[in-house]
């Protein structure tokens, strides 16, 4: 169970309904509607598959992320590129962890939604265009 959703905002049903946020007790969950039925998923079980794919598309270009990363950080020692890949080893190990809100909203102003239907299941993700798995040719 997390305390946060973390793609709250990203999160839609598959009528296209943005996913409601709600709590039971300090449990973060999605909330969807199955007709006027509101079915509360766990968060931690969405974010989980979508932080798994989401290290799976980094996983197919693992040596271009680290790169951009440590170019990005300013950085290029040993330690650094250990600590990024590490990271991404333990990505699912995130879920709970808030995602700032401004990322959030530039996420979803990039076209980054998550799909999922009334039992938590990942249906489809979509990504930003110009995203990692395309080349600017």
């Amino acid at each position: 169970m997390a305390s946060a959703a973390m793609f709250a905002g990203l999160v839609f049903d598959e009528e296209g309904r943005p996913a409601e946020v709600d709590w039971v007790g300090q449990n973060a969950c999605y909330v969807v509607l199955d007709d006027d039925f509101r079915r509360y998923i766990d968060a931690a079980q969405v974010d989980r598959q979508v932080l798994r794919f989401l290290r799976e598309q980094v996983e197919g270009q693992r040596e271009m992320a680290v790169t951009t990363m440590l170019e990005m950080l300013g950085k290029d020692d040993l330690f650094t590129k250990a600590a990024i890949e590490a990271s991404i080893e333990r990505m699912e190990e995130a879920v709970g962890q808030p995602i700032p809100e401004e990322t959030r909203q530039w996420l979803g102003m990039l076209g980054f939604r998550v799909i999922i239907d009334f039992h938590g299941n990942v249906v489809d993700i979509q990504m930003p265009a110009g995203g990692i798995d395309e080349d600017d040719e």
